[in-house]
Order: C-alpha cells, then sequence, then structure tokens
C-alpha cells in the first residue's frame, strides 16, 4: 500500500491552467488553426539582434564573466534604470514627479512572477481581490491558490465600470468586509482577454476610488500593462501608475516578453517602497535574482536600439494579423445577429460573443470547432461564478498572437462553420469599438 503525500492547503488549491487542453491539442494536431494559447508570433522573434547581442557581449572577457556571474536580487542597476526610463518617457513624465528611482523597480522572472510575489506578500486566505469582468484567467488561478476570495467589476467599451467598483467597495464597507479588500488588479492596456482598454478619465477615477476606501488600510492597484507596447492603432495612453504621484497605491508591471521575447523571461515592476521590501524576501527565497545573463542581453539590445526597432516591427505584425481577424469577422459573422465582436488598438485578442450560443468547454461549440480544425479559449474562464454559480457562457477569446494573417482568415471561416454546424443562423451583427 502506497502511503499517501501529505499536501498543503495551498498545494491542494493550485490546480492546472485551462488552458494546457487548448496547448496540448495544438500540438497533437499541427493542421488545427489556433486562436487558443496567447503566445507570441514566432516568425518575427529577433534572432539576429540577440545574436548580435550576445555575440558582442561574450566576447568582452570582464563583460561576459559579469553576465555569467549570479545578480542581485533587485535586478541588474543598468536594466533597472533602463526600466525606469522607458516607463517615464511613456508617461512622459520625470521620475521625480512620480517620486520614483531606480531603487522603486524590481526585475522579475518574467511579469508572472511578480503577480505572484506580490500576492504571498499581501493575501491571507478569504482576502478579497476585485478584478474586470472577464479578467485574465491565469491570474484568477493563482488567486485561487493564495485562497483569495475574487469579486468582480463588469467592463464596457471604456474597460473597467469604476463607477460600479466604487459601489462594490462601498457595499463592502457597509457589510464590514472593507479591512479584507487588500487589491484592485487591471490589464489596462488592450486587455487579456477583452482587448479593451481603460480609458484616460477612468484611470484618474480609480486612483480616486481606490484612495477614497483607503481608510484603515491602503488598498493597492495592480496594473498589468503587459501589452501596453503593442499599440498600433492611435496614441498612447497615460499609465494608472501616472495618477498615483507619491508612489503609494499602484504597483505598475510589465514584460519583455510582448514586445520583444519571451525566451528571454525578463518583467519587471515599479512599485510602493513598502511593497518592495517584502517582494524582494520573498523573491529572494525564490530564485536570489532573476536570470542575469537575460538581464546584460537586455540591457544592451535597449542601449543600441534595437529593443525599440522591434517593438515597431511587433506593432506591424500584429496589426496586420488584428486586421486579418476583424476582416474575416464582419466577412462570416456580419449577418449573425447574435454576433458582435471588440475591435482592439493593441495586443493580441478579439472578444467575440455569440448571443444564446454556449460558447463554454462543454458546450457543442468547442467540439464542433475542433471538428472544424480551429480552436478558441471558451469566454467563462476569464469570469468568476456570481452567488448563484453561474458564469456567461456565449463568449469566445480569439487570439491572433501565434497564426498568419492567412491562418487566421481561414481559422474565422471554420469558426463559421463550426458554428453554422450547430445551428447558428444568419442575418446583422455589429462590431464594438474597445479602444
Amino acid at each position: 500500500m502506497t502511503v499517501p503525500l501529505s499536501r498543503a492547503a495551498k498545494s491542494q488549491r493550485t490546480t492546472d491552467s485551462p488552458i494546457s487542453f487548448y496547448i496540448q491539442k495544438a500540438f497533437e494536431n499541427p493542421e488545427i488553426v489556433s486562436f487558443a494559447a496567447g503566445l507570441v508570433d514566432e516568425d518575427s522573434l529577433p534572432v539576429d539582434p540577440v545574436r548580435a547581442a550576445a555575440t558582442e557581449l561574450l566576447s568582452d572577457p570582464v563583460a561576459a564573466r559579469a553576465a555569467l556571474q549570479y545578480g542581485s536580487t533587485q535586478g541588474a542597476p543598468k536594466l533597472r534604470e533602463q526600466v525606469l526610463k522607458l516607463v517615464c518617457d511613456a508617461d512622459g513624465a520625470k521620475p521625480g514627479e512620480l517620486n520614483l528611482t531606480p531603487a522603486d523597480v524590481c526585475i522579475t522572472t518574467g511579469s508572472q512572477q511578480l503577480l505572484y510575489l506580490l500576492g504571498e506578500v499581501l493575501f491571507d486566505a478569504g482576502d478579497i481581490v476585485i478584478t474586470e469582468a472577464p479578467s485574465y484567467f491565469v491570474y484568477h488561478s493563482l488567486l485561487q491558490s493564495h485562497g483569495a476570495k475574487v469579486l468582480t467589476v463588469p467592463m464596457d467599451d471604456d474597460g473597467m465600470r469604476v463607477d460600479l467598483l466604487d459601489a462594490l467597495l462601498e457595499r463592502l464597507r457597509r457589510e464590514g468586509q472593507l479591512p479584507r479588500v487588500k487589491l484592485v488588479y487591471t490589464v489596462d492596456y488592450f486587455q487579456n482577454p477583452t482587448g479593451l482598454t481603460l480609458s484616460v478619465p477612468r484611470r484618474k477615477q480609480l486612483v480616486d476610488v481606490v484612495k477614497k476606501y483607503s481608510t484603515a488600510h491602503r488598498i493597492l492597484i495592480l496594473e498589468d500593462a503587459a501589452y501596453r507596447e503593442l499599440r498600433f492603432t492611435g496614441s498612447d495612453l497615460p499609465s494608472v501608475k501616472r495618477f498615483d504621484p507619491t508612489n503609494e497605491f499602484v504597483v505598475y508591471t510589465s514584460t519583455f516578453s510582448k514586445p520583444f521575447a519571451p525566451g528571454l523571461k525578463t518583467g519587471y515592476a515599479l512599485m510602493p517602497r513598502d511593497a518592495m521590501a517584502p517582494v524582494l524576501h520573498l523573491k529572494g527565497s525564490h530564485d536570489f535574482g532573476s536570470t542575469n545573463l537575460a538581464q546584460h542581453l537586455l540591457t544592451r539590445l535597449i542601449a543600441s536600439g534595437e529593443y525599440a526597432k522591434q517593438a515597431e516591427v511587433l506593432r506591424g505584425v500584429y496589426k496586420q494579423k488584428a486586421e486579418a481577424m476583424l476582416a474575416a469577422l464582419d466577412e462570416h459573422f456580419a449577418d449573425v445577429p447574435c454576433a458582435r465582436w471588440t475591435v482592439p488598438a493593441g495586443g493580441f485578442y478579439v472578444w467575440l460573443t455569440l448571443d444564446g450560443v454556449d460558447t463554454g468547454p462543454d458546450g457543442p461549440l468547442v467540439q464542433a470547432a475542433l471538428d472544424a480544425g480551429v480552436m478558441y479559449v471558451p469566454g467563462q474562464y476569464g469570469h468568476v461564478p456570481d452567488e448563484a454559480g453561474r458564469v456567461p457562457k456565449s463568449e469566445c477569446r480569439l487570439c491572433y498572437g501565434v497564426a498568419t494573417p492567412e491562418q487566421v482568415t481561414e481559422g474565422v471561416r471554420r469558426l463559421r462553420k463550426a458554428a453554422g454546424a450547430i445551428g447558428l443562423a444568419r442575418t446583422g451583427a455589429r462590431a464594438v469599438v474597445g479602444a
């Protein structure tokens, strides 16, 4: 008889991501057009610039030894300076205007590590996190692992409904639950999963509302800006962090994975000083610092201008793919009355709603889509159940990150074929502008 393993409560709360099934299906059948996994365009990965930077770095014995040695837990000083400049330049601000210095920057192993570490710092089981509805489902899984309770606020074309956030916080205050509220989470640029962007007025309102309810304790905003540098339509918007001039309420996190190369597995965060120390204590227990070689490579790539060039290339790549997807939706779903979709100004995602159609993992469309040779992520994964245990089941996340423009067009055609196979009728959809 095998003696069972005794697992901690956190381990038992931690489950596999629902996206794993769809990634496995794509590996099993390369003929499938995958709109599922939020991966980057492979053909545009910056092989030549990284090779040149690596050759230059490793050809200098002193620099090479520094890069191959252990680094610091907080990250390479030069890269932290560059990150601070990147974010402040994008916001049109001087670091001093936001009470920021390189000491307020942490380099992480992808932005996902920061999401986890901050949760370890902030959450006890039963604490409350407020997210958009829908929101980034991998973060929901992380919150489940920490034992946090997730409450949600609906979105519209301008992103999170901050007025409804205010109403929710007021209700929690009246019920005596406000001390449990630790964090408000937003993916505010071309959101995963909807492609929607938080409007400028709501960015300031978000900070104002959180300040209003930070009475006995401070509620933090976690601004996940992973897709910010992939805007391909319109002008950049100021970050939520831009409206936190005292550096008290907003943790800004982003990544080099989306605008450059995920294989370097490097992200970063700018955060309040009293959050930095406990995050670094935990990070030291995790890894003693993110990979030093990747940090030295990125430092050179930013300094040489290759990082900015690559981000510009990717904006063109994803613009072409987004246009292909939107044109295909217009062609194949425009006469379907129950269909509507977002029109992103950047990022990877279009959010397709098919009113009255069960798009969930146990619904008919998932299998019909697989039979037709296309995959999407059921939108219900981006939601948490309401008090009655219900989640919306008529939405699809469509990611155009991996597929070529030609595959995007074919994938949408296949999706329409699948919808027809389960009886979806034709006749007037409308697109929802979301940025």
